[in-house]
């Protein structure tokens, strides 16, 4: 339907009925009445009755939509020619103009059959049929061209009517189809302008270098084509003009007829259109190739910015793990070669970073549109580059100092060497004589002025000056100096009395003992501890951690039990160990009751409120729709709790033997906590976005809450590890009784449900794994360590360097992979930090070994991988924690054998 409105509602063209008009039964040929009138001729047509009437309607419409409006409100003038014709031709051609003509009608002129009894007939049936031709119009029946001449103007006849007006049918034709053509071509290229416009500016930029050159080829190529597209259509206006100008261009006497002017005038109207569209479209697309081309920019900039970035976060990495400041001057100075290769090897970069920050400052300056995403990175580089020159900088001042130091602490013991020696080898028989004391007096004396040498006279101002980089090592070390440089000393004053008393007189000859190193002062020198692992392990490799988490690494509710500790350990403390069962379990049930009231409350007085359409208007925008992360799964641990569980554990007041039945049978149940839990951080986020709202001081007001939402929304937490201390105290009443072995797993049960929950809150927060960690089974096991690398591919100082520097790593243990991820922390709006975990490596566990010692240090252990191809130091904080790890990973191995098995 649609196809045929849009072909009823487009006017006719030349081509269209282009027969018709070639058998010329109808004419436009350019003439005007006296008032401008157009003037339609029917020349004399043998089988003008015989036309079908939707060739004769389609030629009359479109002759008179040729005429300007103007003109053709003025209304049409027909010229009818039967000169040679009978009366029933002019009856039949009135009446169908009469019926069919579309155009309004001035006048209508008959040229009557010229023979003599056509002409009687005729101006008979005028005047008898002239009511039935229903015209509004005159007919004037003329006899001849001359009478036509008294009505209209021979220059606007043609020669067949007497007139002068030049008019050739074939040209005419030719000129209709011409400008109908590039009318046509003028609209079809502005339809194409507005297309590809509209494409432009809906086109997406894309995302890498590669997609956007081949946008801006692409687009560019196109552009190429429609500019070659309106030269063409440009080209064949300016020749057609020409050929309706070419009469006028040939004799300068010629004159266009209107019908011509008008043509002339539609041309350069169509002309005039086409250098507007042009001009709008270069415009157009100056801006949007000016934006691609910043966009190709932009992606190069980004594109060199994550190369750039991605090898300065190597260099600061590698410079971070140049903790080492050297235990001699020989690896100070060795140290100090590393720190100078790695100072080198980032100059490069560097000024890479550099080149690259004023480049996409220049882009600003340039009215780049992505301005706010450049500007971050230009400062982004400036602060790394700046970052590794201060860090550069303050390594070099510490291994200086080191360098000092140990440069110092080396002549302080080649002084106590030779301080030594030089007791040790003056002669004792020497020395009995008067000239012989005083002579080994002086040559002691000597020997003490060099002391100041050393600088080591003063141990306060020497820790004072090197107090940045005394690690406890060093200082033992020092410590170790000092004392040998003070016992020397001593050594020195008593042979120095013994000498001045043989200097003074002469007594018996005393037979002096040579003083040797191991000869020390009777005063104890201090004790200085060193860790067991000194030779393997620097004091900055440990990892310490507080608190009982230290060892299986549960963090997550260490943070929560700072603020529930203080509850929990006064009850943990005060219930005496003598308690009956009775009495924890009375405990327990009377803490059960008061946590589901609590949870009631706060269901009750804050989320059902968050539905009252009374308070809706105190709700903040961020909370909108958000219930469900505020109070996470809280009413589906109410329902538990209040239905189920407190109602369970009241059944054990008369037998407390069946509490430990209580925890086992709702294992499952108990997992709800761990859902609850890793909603927790997302319900705090909220939290602190919307807690100081007028909302919920509304709700705390009517409630007489003393404390905030955020404190009753700790309350889960809280009570998940209570269960623990009451299941430990019931444990404690209840030993060697028959119920023991079921509390002791009720108790594995909970600590097990706590370490599941634990978890499942690191788990979460591990960034930058591709894959699905679902996929990867239970997790097992999680904590940080200390990771040391070792390649046997690599090259030999690769791999030595690899071994001395550890990485703090925090490993996931899964059934089927090993992670190993870096843990970062954030600062959230000035709250307790945030940690993230990003992934760094696996190792499948189907394909690793395990050493389960290693020399000279029983914290650590190797995970070797792919037949010791890459092997993987792992050092625990305790030994404890390792043996963990050790059991849980032989499991994961022995479960796989037994599985191929």
């Amino acid at each position: 339907t649609d196809e045929i409105m849009q072909q009823e509602i487009r006017p006719l063209v030349a081509v269209d009925i282009i027969e018709q008009l070639h058998r010329q039964f109808a004419i436009l040929s350019g003439g005007r009445g006296k008032d401008g009138a157009p003037i339609i001729t029917f020349p004399e047509f043998a089988g003008f009755s015989e036309i079908p009437d939707d060739d004769f309607l389609n030629v009359v419409t479109y002759l008179t939509s040729i005429p300007s409006l103007e003109a053709a409100s003025i209304g049409f003038i027909i010229i009818i020619d039967r000169r040679r014709d009978k009366w029933s031709a002019v009856k039949a051609s009135l009446t169908r103009i009469a019926g069919a003509f579309p155009g309004n009608l001035q006048l209508v002129f008959v040229l009557r059959p010229s023979r003599f009894i056509q002409r009687a007939i005729a101006d008979i049936g005028i005047k008898l049929y002239r009511d039935d031709f229903k015209m509004k119009v005159p007919i004037i029946m003329l006899n001849s061209v001359s009478d036509l001449h008294g009505y209209i103007d021979k220059s606007q006849l043609t020669r067949e009517l007497g007139g002068t007006l030049e008019y050739g049918h074939s040209q005419w034709i030719h000129h209709r189809t011409a400008i109908e053509n590039f009318a046509m071509t003028v609209k079809t290229t502005a339809q194409m302008l507005q297309t590809f416009g509209t494409d432009l500016a809906e086109t997406e930029l894309p995302n890498d270098v590669q997609c956007t050159e081949e946008l801006l080829s692409s687009h560019t190529d196109h552009h190429s084509k429609l500019k070659d597209e309106l030269k063409l259509a440009v080209k064949q206006g300016a020749t057609l003009l020409t050929c309706i100008r070419e009469p006028v261009t040939r004799s300068a006497n010629s004159k266009l007829s209107p019908d011509e002017l008008e043509n002339v005038a539609t041309v350069e109207r169509l002309l005039a259109q086409l250098d507007e569209t042009e001009k709008a479209f270069d415009q157009f697309w100056t801006k949007h190739h000016l934006k691609l081309e910043q966009c190709l920019q932009l992606r190069h900039f980004e594109h060199d910015f994550r190369e750039v970035k991605l090898t300065l976060d190597n260099l600061m990495e590698t410079q971070a793990g140049f903790a080492d400041i050297g235990d001699s001057v020989t690896r100070v100075e060795n140290l100090l070669k590393e720190q100078k290769h790695l100072e080198e090897k980032g100059q490069e970069p560097l000024e890479k970073a550099q080149s690259l920050a004023l480049h996409g400052e220049q882009l600003i300056q340039n009215n780049h549109y992505a301005v706010d995403s450049i500007r971050p990175k230009c400062v982004e580089l400036r602060r790394i580059c700046d970052d590794f020159t201060n860090e550069t900088k303050k390594k070099y001042d510490i291994l200086g100092k080191s360098l000092e130091l140990h440069k110092q602490l080396d002549k302080a013991s080649q002084w106590c060497e030779a301080g030594i020696y030089l007791l040790a080898s003056q002669a004792v028989d020497k020395c009995q004589s008067q000239e012989g004391a005083e002579t080994a007096l002086v040559e002691i004396e000597k020997f003490l002025v060099t002391a100041k040498e050393h600088q080591l006279s003063n141990p306060k101002e020497f820790y004072n000056q090197f107090d940045m980089i005394l690690t406890p090592e060093i200082k033992a070390h020092a410590q170790r100096i000092v004392q040998k440089l003070e016992d020397v000393q001593e050594m020195f004053d008593k042979r120095q009395v013994s000498l001045k008393k043989l200097a003074a007189k002469q007594t018996r000859p005393v037979q002096p003992v040579a003083p040797h190193p191991e000869s020390s002062p009777k005063r104890a020198s201090p004790k200085i501890t060193r860790p067991a692992a000194q030779e393997n392990t620097s004091y900055h490799f440990q990892v310490r951690r507080r608190g009982p988490a230290a060892h299986n690494g549960n963090h997550a509710l260490c943070h929560v039990e700072g603020r529930a500790g203080s509850a929990m350990l006064i009850h943990h403390v005060l219930l005496p160990s003598t308690s009956s069962c009775h009495h924890i379990i009375n405990e327990l049930i009377e803490t059960e009751r008061v946590y589901v009231e609590e949870l009631q409350s706060i269901i009750e007085g804050y989320a059902s409120e968050m539905d009252n359409p009374n308070l809706v208007h105190l709700i903040p925008s961020a909370l909108q729709n958000k219930k469900e992360i505020l109070f996470g799964n809280l009413p589906e641990i109410y329902y538990f709790h209040n239905r189920i569980f407190l109602k369970e554990i009241e059944h054990c007041i008369e037998n407390p033997e069946l509490l430990a039945r209580c925890f086992l049978k709702r294992k499952e149940d108990l997992q709800i906590y761990e859902k609850y839990c890793q909603n927790k951080p997302r319900s705090e986020a909220l939290w602190r976005q919307c807690g100081d709202s007028i909302f919920f001081q509304e709700c705390q007001r009517k409630l007489d809450h003393k404390l905030s939402l955020d404190a009753y929304l700790l309350k889960p937490v809280q009570r998940i590890t209570k269960y623990q201390l009451l299941l430990k105290e019931m444990l404690k009443c209840s030993k060697n009784s028959e119920g023991t072995a079921e509390l002791e797993e009720a108790l594995a049960t909970v600590l097990d449900i706590i370490k599941s929950v634990n978890d499942s809150m690191h788990q979460i927060a591990i960034t930058g794994y591709e894959g699905d960690v679902s996929e990867l089974g239970k997790l097992l096991m999680q904590g940080s360590f200390n990771v040391w690398t070792d390649h046997k591919k690599g090259h030999n100082k690769v791999k030595d360097l690899a071994r001395f520097k550890p990485m703090q790593r925090h490993l996931f243990l899964y059934t089927k992979m090993l992670l190993f991820c870096k843990k970062r922390e954030e600062n959230t709006d000035g709250h307790e930090k945030t940690a993230s975990y990003s992934f760094k490596n696996s190792l499948k566990m189907s394909t690793v070994g395990i050493t389960e010692n290693v020399k000279g240090d029983n914290k650590k252990f190797e995970i070797w991988y792919n037949g010791r191809e890459e092997v993987y130091i792992i050092q625990a904080s305790s030994v404890e924690l390792k043996n963990t790890w050790i059991s849980e990973i032989r499991k994961v191995l022995t479960g796989q054998l037994e599985a191929c098995r």
